[in-house]
């Protein structure tokens, strides 16, 4: 425990003391009818009573609510009051959730550290040559294809899975396969726009006008003997300034105009692009190059292999009803093995009469009791037996 100190005693402070007012000093100012100043000095420390004011009066106290006390209402004011200052300072500037919680994406490095700009001054060059049956024009190179250098590299796109399903080529190639195929299955690539951009959007319509003559001025150079569009939005654009012509109702397929000064024929197909929404899945485009190789066959006088043709059946009621009563009446037909397998073939005679004559190869027995003079086994012609069969058995007993 703390020891403590003996007390020491606290030290007084002498207070001044002030001496009183003289006396009559109140009563000669405000109790003087003349309402004259007496001649009466104030002691130090005081005013003069002129300048002595009544000490104000007490505030009233607030009016209260039934039922509440008056402590709840003076907490609930000020409560109040704070909240709309609160409020006045919100409606200036809010602070967002987001500006205190950012949220970082993962950029996903697709081209191996190549920025996008570095790839939008690339190009995709041109894989064509004199003699070729198939050329296949897209609008633009995109992105990934400028990084790789190939076409259609795209691992959504449909182009080189369609094209081995179709029989167009005989092995599953891949884009870095697209510059054999001039030389192996004579099909090549363009585009009609050279400029690389991220998507087809990004082009602007004199480009593409200006691509499309670019385009015919290739065509009629190498002279292919099909022009494939590789999406209906290309031809679209491209009849309308090479042909003239506006297309309403387009249809997939081979088209009515030629590629002018030539003989190359227009092909369009469905876009091989996975974002095509009529034509989501490669399955869905398989048949329009089916039927690309058909024309391409055809061009070059190939005769393809008879397909399974489809056969009309038609049903005659009547004709089945005739059949099927024929096949009910049909007699049994005579099977030779039935006679092997019993000796030799049944003689039939009108002199049997209908008798039971059972073939055998031992010589006839002297049994007078199985003679052909015996009633056993015969059935009168075209009747029904009238006795039992047992009945004629012969007895052997006697």
């Amino acid at each position: 425990m703390r020891k403590s100190g003996p007390r020491t005693p606290a030290i007084m402070e002498a207070q001044p003391t002030v001496p009183g007012p003289p006396p009559g000093y109140g009563q000669h100012w405000y109790h003087n009818p003349s309402q004259q100043p007496v001649d009466v000095q104030p002691p130090d420390g005081y005013p003069p009573p002129g300048l002595l004011q009544p000490a104000p009066e007490a505030a009233p106290a607030p009016k209260r609510k039934r039922g509440r006390p008056a402590g709840t209402q003076q907490k609930k004011s000020e409560g109040a009051g704070t909240k709309r200052a609160k409020t006045g300072k919100s409606k200036g500037k809010q602070e967002k959730i987001t500006d205190s919680f950012k949220t970082v994406k993962r950029k996903i490095d697709r081209f191996n550290g190549t920025s996008e700009a570095e790839l939008l001054t690339k190009t995709l060059p041109d894989i064509l040559t004199y003699g070729l049956d198939i050329v296949i024009i897209g609008i633009n190179p995109g992105l990934m294809a400028a990084y790789k250098g190939h076409h259609y590299p795209g691992p959504g796109n449909h182009f080189w899975k369609c094209l081995f399903l179709s029989g167009l080529i005989d092995v599953p190639l891949n884009h870095m396969d697209d510059g054999s195929l001039p030389e192996k299955y004579g099909i090549g690539f363009t585009n009609m726009v050279e400029r690389t951009t991220p998507g087809s959007k990004d082009l602007k319509s004199k480009e593409i006008r200006e691509g499309g003559k670019i385009l015919l001025q290739k065509l009629q150079k190498y002279k292919p003997r099909i022009a494939v569009f590789n999406g209906k939005c290309i031809y679209e654009i491209f009849s309308k300034e090479v042909f003239g012509v506006k297309v309403k109702k387009m249809e997939f397929g081979q088209q009515p105009h030629q590629i002018p000064d030539g003989e190359t024929v227009v092909y369009v197909m469905p876009s091989s692009s996975a974002r095509c929404a009529q034509f989501p899945r490669a399955q869905d485009k398989v048949h329009y190059y089916i039927k690309l190789k058909e024309l391409r066959n055809h061009l070059k006088g190939i005769k393809s292999a008879p397909e399974v043709s489809e056969v009309e059946y038609s049903f005659d009621l009547h004709k089945a009803q005739a059949d099927a009563k024929k096949m009910a009446i049909k007699e049994e037909k005579h099977d030779p093995g039935y006679d092997a397998a019993y000796g030799g073939p049944v003689e039939n005679s009108a002199d049997t009469n209908g008798q039971c004559n059972f073939a055998t190869a031992e010589p006839a027995t002297s049994n007078s009791e199985f003679n052909a003079d015996s009633t056993f086994c015969q059935v009168p012609d075209g009747q029904w037996m009238t006795q039992s069969f047992t009945d004629q058995i012969p007895s052997i007993n006697n």
